[in-house]
């Protein structure tokens, strides 16, 4: 399929990218530490307070960043059946923003901003709620499938790039920082109640 791919596309690809490493790099350098090392009680609320507004805002502007590559190159992809494949990203959208709305609101607030690396006690107990009935981890995995369709559905090359460097990423983080913490925790088993700490994240 043709490609139209021009300089100021690949600057917004690389924006997109370095927000998206910028925010992952963030969280998780951020969490080892306390993760490490407990804070005492006292100042794990403030820790975690500071932790939450830097990380809400370098959440929101992955978001921004990520939306803003994909409308800026629009068309760059040229795809056969072009209104199948726009019908296909907006059932994608659709489903990826119902899922990550949904695991979010069980995860609750703090569970969102992974409270309970700054706060040991206000872990919940394992449990199934919510889409974690049927998914291991769908803030990471359905959860993101909106950012393939909003790609698909602008037809924009570098945004499904930015779509998949996104999810490679987060998983990353998964694995090296999330997934860990939990093990420790929980022996193996993650917490899925209402203030459950997993992702991120993010709109992306």
């Amino acid at each position: 399929m043709p490609l139209h791919l021009q300089f100021q596309d690949l600057i917004a690809l690389g924006y997109s990218l370095v927000s998206r490493v910028a925010y992952v790099m963030y969280i998780g350098l951020a969490l080892r530490r306390p993760d490490a090392e407990p804070v005492a009680r006292g100042a794990g609320a403030q820790a975690y307070a500071r932790f939450r507004r830097r990380a809400a805002l370098l959440m929101y502007h992955d978001g921004v960043a990520f939306v803003a590559v994909c409308l800026l190159t629009r068309g760059t992809l040229d795809l056969p059946l072009s209104l199948a494949w726009r019908f296909a990203g907006a059932a994608l959208v659709a489903l990826g923003v119902a899922v990550k709305l949904w695991a979010a609101a069980t995860l609750g607030a703090d569970g969102y901003y992974w409270r309970d690396f700054f706060e040991r006690d206000t872990r919940p107990a394992p449990t199934i709620a919510g889409p974690y009935r049927w998914l291991r981890n769908p803030m990471y995995t359905v959860g993101y499938l909106q950012t393939y369709g909003l790609a698909l559905l602008v037809a924009s090359l570098p945004g499904l790039v930015a779509a998949v460097f996104s999810q490679g990423a987060i998983i990353v983080f998964y694995r090296l920082v999330e997934r860990p913490h939990y093990r420790r925790l929980y022996g193996g088993a993650a917490p899925t109640a209402p203030r459950r700490l997993s992702t991120s994240q993010e709109t992306g």
